[in-house]
């Protein structure tokens, strides 16, 4: 398997590891790694659309979710989260995302990943079209 490199994303997204974020084998725990991805894409949506999207009246709720771990990382560490758009649907997206290590050659794949927002009103929680402000946001910065 080739790893990505940060190239291969349209938008990388900082995060710092939290001393929290280490188990007790003194490595960042593997579900950690997920918190990483939806907080990395939530974040951009909100800076990407203008909008809080917590506001909007449909929500994005995630409906699958994959990580494939490379090597370890560990508190401290400043990483980024690459964010690309595997498919843009009318009532989901599809996220292909990658977790890249600061390193002195640059940045290292950590891990890689995705996940499907399907997008639901709010309320009701049945399947309703992508909200226009994200789709424009998607369809603008990651394609």
């Amino acid at each position: 398997m080739t790893l990505p490199v940060a190239a291969d994303f349209p938008v990388l997204w900082p995060i710092a590891t939290r001393w929290a974020d280490n188990d007790h084998y003194g490595h960042v725990n593997n579900v950690v790694y997920y918190s990483f991805f939806d907080t990395a894409v939530n974040a951009w949506l909100i800076q990407a659309t203008g909008v809080d999207i917590r506001s909007l009246s449909a929500i994005g709720v995630v409906a699958e979710t994959s990580c494939t771990y490379h090597a370890e990382l560990s508190f401290p560490e400043q990483i980024q989260v690459g964010i690309a758009c595997e498919r843009l649907g009318s009532r989901s997206i599809t996220y292909r995302l990658a977790i890249f290590r600061n390193s002195r050659d640059g940045l290292t794949a950590a891990a890689t990943g995705r996940f499907v927002h399907v997008y639901v009103d709010g309320s009701t929680r049945k399947p309703v079209a992508v909200p226009e402000p994200i789709r424009r946001a998607v369809a603008e910065n990651l394609d």
